[in-house]
């Protein structure tokens, strides 16, 4: 879906919210507190707070009149909120003053002022309290606003003073954010920006820029997740910042589209509710763990076609530069020093992916003492061990041999029985593409003779959001070699400037020691460090030097391109992790 286009989809969108709104009218007596069972009741107080604060929402963002399921909505808000044994609880519990100022709010703003109820409010408010005990920075901000939509005034300080405080403001990386801290983000811009209807100010205020960048990224991953309650509230944010020509946004809105259910549920993701709290009822369980996600659905839709929202072009994210080629240029003088001690039939992809490396960096004297080794000790190595190793991995190291001059006998004799043996076959399978186009790479099928095998067939990288997506479970698991396999396959794809690419260079490069290899293996046994550094460090390497010739091809002289690592980075990638569990 276009958003670039004004209308286009409108429909669609319209629909969403008015089939959300009709599936929470039909099921209001489940907000009730007073109708919820003894522990259910918590619950419903939530569940009534946020039905109210969409309600509120609609009055102020459109000035048509409420149609009948708002209207229905509204109306049983007001009959909870009347009862004493609602409101008075504020008086009981100050702590929860939140709870019950938003369910206020909402009547206030559609125009329902109930002043004993207000009076209740300001008397906890005012009390010492409610308003001033210690809050994590997006809950302060969700009470300065929920203050200022319910009238009341206070000497606390303004938000511009708190969002310094906040994620948002920080630069958070996104593989690290958990689901808690994705939602701390989403609120602190709903709040920041009234939902839309100011920009944030202040000398401290965030970057917009940088804030849709991060949206945007973390639509990614949780889109990939299938988490259609973050992604709605993650496509409310690029709304509530005014932004309508994102491609994301776009895809967002797809998704949503999607997994709305046809009588406008929208289910929220495993574990929004507690099993025992259904206790077996199936019609709450369905009510329960949909309600939050279908308002959300509603919020988005209702953002998208209010007049009164801000609009503005989609803000250009700032510039980051970062640096990778000094870490490179260690991790590669680590490794070639390092991997001398190994055996080489062992250690092959790590040579390879050293030679490569050194190659993007336009310095390939870095590898040479290596190569000529590793040369020198396979002269006489079966077919078996190149075998092992693929012709991916192997064309890399022929390449880096090829950089200085130097032979190796035996793989010499088992690159000509390859292409010998390929030039028998009528056709290849798909995944041996890359491999016949390595040969012709190497002079050893001619391109005719590769194109006629293959079918004309290009090896193509993979889709850079199916591996984004994988990044925070591989990070949480400390799977070094993973994460440098996805940097990879993004850099591969044109992605090497991406956020979630550069969040994943930032983690890779954190984790160099000063001797220049990478990973932290957390063990004692020198030898069990030595070789998981030298894993880890295989993998990394390779993932540095395609991003490094992705953002900066004048900068490699040698004339390396991001695909001609992939056996080196490969076959680092697919046994990295191992030793990090």
């Amino acid at each position: 879906m276009d958003t670039t286009q004004p209308g286009d989809g409108s429909a669609q969108r319209r629909a969403v919210e008015s089939r959300a709104v009709a599936w929470l009218a039909a099921r209001r007596d489940l907000i009730d507190p007073a109708h919820a069972a003894p522990d259910r009741v918590l619950f419903a107080r939530k569940a009534l707070l946020e039905t109210a604060f969409l309600v509120g929402l609609r009055a102020r963002l459109d000035p048509a009149p409420l149609e009948d399921d708002y209207a229905a909505l509204l109306d049983t808000i007001e009959d909870i909120a009347a009862r004493p044994s609602y409101r008075e609880l504020i008086a009981r519990d100050e702590a929860a003053l939140l709870l019950y100022a938003g369910t206020y709010a909402a009547l206030r703003l559609c125009g329902r002022e109930d002043p004993e109820f207000r009076t209740v409010i300001q008397q906890a408010a005012a009390g010492g309290y409610a308003a001033v005990f210690e809050r994590i920075p997006y809950r302060q901000l969700d009470l300065l606003h929920t203050l200022e939509l319910c009238g009341i005034p206070h000497t606390l300080p303004s938000m511009a003073d708190v969002l310094p405080f906040t994620l948002l403001h920080n630069s958070p990386n996104a593989l690290k954010l958990a689901d808690r801290d994705i939602y701390a983000l989403t609120h602190t811009i709903f709040y920041a920006t009234d939902f839309g209807l100011r920009r944030p100010h202040g000398p401290r205020s965030f970057d917009p820029g940088a804030a849709v960048e991060l949206l945007e990224a973390l639509l990614v991953l949780t889109r990939s997740q299938g988490n259609a309650d973050l992604v709605g509230e993650l496509l409310c944010c690029l709304l509530c910042l005014g932004v309508r020509d994102s491609e994301e946004a776009g895809r967002a809105w797809e998704f949503l589209l999607s997994v709305q259910e046809a009588d406008g549920r929208v289910n929220g993701p495993e574990g929004v509710v507690h099993p025992g709290l259904t206790d077996g009822d199936d019609a709450y369980r369905h009510w329960a763990t949909g309600y939050h996600t279908t308002i959300v659905a509603a919020l988005a839709a209702l953002l998208d076609r209010s007049p009164k929202v801000l609009r503005t072009a989609r803000p250009a994210a700032p510039e980051c530069r970062q640096e990778v080629r000094q870490p490179l240029r260690r991790a590669v003088e680590w490794l070639a020093s390092t991997v001398r001690r190994h055996d080489p039939a062992r250690w092959l992809p790590a040579a390879a992916a050293a030679a490569h490396a050194a190659d993007a960096l336009g310095e390939p004297e870095l590898t040479r003492p290596l190569l000529l080794d590793f040369s020198e000790r396979l002269a006489d190595a079966d077919d078996a061990v190149w075998q092992a190793h693929g012709m991916e991995v192997v064309g890399a190291f022929v390449s880096g041999l090829r950089e200085h001059g130097i032979t190796c006998v035996s793989l010499d004799r088992f690159l000509k029985s390859t292409a010998a043996a390929v030039e028998l076959l009528d056709t290849v399978p798909h995944q041996a593409v890359p491999s016949v186009q390595r040969l012709a790479g190497l002079g050893l099928l001619s391109p005719g003779r590769a194109a006629a095998l293959t079918g004309g067939a290009v090896a193509q990288p993979a889709p850079p959001e199916p591996a984004a997506g994988d990044l925070p479970e591989a990070w949480k698991n400390y799977h070094l070699g993973q994460v440098a396999g996805i940097v990879r396959d993004l850099a591969r794809s044109g992605a090497a400037a991406h956020r979630l690419t550069r969040d994943a260079v930032g983690f890779l490069l954190a984790q160099q020691s000063p001797c220049g290899a990478f990973g932290r293996p957390a063990c004692d046994d020198p030898e069990d460090r030595e070789r998981a550094m030298l894993s880890w460090t295989q993998s990394t390497v390779t993932a540095l030097a395609a991003v490094h010739t992705a953002r900066g091809p004048a900068a490699t002289p040698g004339g390396a391109t991001a695909s001609s690592g992939a056996g080196a980075s490969g076959a680092g990638a697919s046994g990295a992790g191992a030793p990090a569990r």
